[in-house]
């Protein structure tokens, strides 16, 4: 059984998406052990409280950069004897020192089909707001392994959402949450935990 350590920053859907997985027997072959926030009054850390799962907070503030900030995380990840580590609204970008320490073990959802509307600064609404902008038809999610570059991992799963006349923003991020992420990422987590996710020249294969 894995242990899965969940990255967070605020309300925690989709940290509610996974738990409800959990508990649905979706995710099979590892569990969430841990939650990890970045704030000390994210509502994440309630959602895993109710559910009878560990907590710890490492605040963002109480660091000075980023690499004593990754060097936090990097030490509890390995206190908590990680095997997934899963973005889950997490808003601070780690340095390349927790990539390195768990490649291919780290996976983010990300609200847009990569490579569109993602990179350095698209989260939140921002990405909704560009892709209504640039008036695309289709939107949707898109579950990837966490590397040096943001939004730049290999590819694990992507699901498709249309974009409606009158959407908004506020809009169309429910839907692409609904409709896509917290459908694809407890699906990612459940592959990465049955060990049929591979990953050869940045490519990323499911296995049978």
């Amino acid at each position: 059984m894995k242990n899965i350590i969940v990255l967070v920053s605020g309300g925690g859907t989709n940290l509610q998406a996974l738990i409800d997985a959990q508990e649905s027997g979706k995710i099979r072959g590892g569990k969430i052990t841990c939650v990890i926030s970045s704030k000390p009054d994210a509502y994440a850390l309630e959602r895993a409280k109710k559910h009878g799962i560990a907590t710890r907070v490492i605040s963002r503030k109480e660091y000075c950069d980023v690499s004593s900030y990754s060097k936090a995380i990097l030490d509890a990840l390995n206190e908590e004897k990680a095997d997934l580590v899963v973005y889950a609204g997490f808003m601070t970008i780690l340095d390349e020192q927790v990539v390195k320490a768990y490649p291919n073990r780290m996976m983010n959802v990300h609200p847009a089909l990569i490579p569109s509307f993602c990179g350095k600064g698209y989260y939140g609404l921002r990405v909704h707001e560009e892709a209504l902008r640039k008036g695309v038809k289709l939107t949707g999610a898109t579950v990837h392994f966490v590397t040096e570059v943001c939004d730049g991992g290999p590819i694990i799963l992507q699901k498709a959402v249309e974009v409606q006349s009158g959407d908004t923003p506020e809009i169309l991020q429910k839907r692409v949450m609904e409709q896509a992420e917290w459908k694809i990422l407890p699906q990612a987590v459940s592959l990465f935990c049955e060990d049929k996710l591979e990953v050869r020249d940045e490519i990323v294969y499911i296995k049978n």
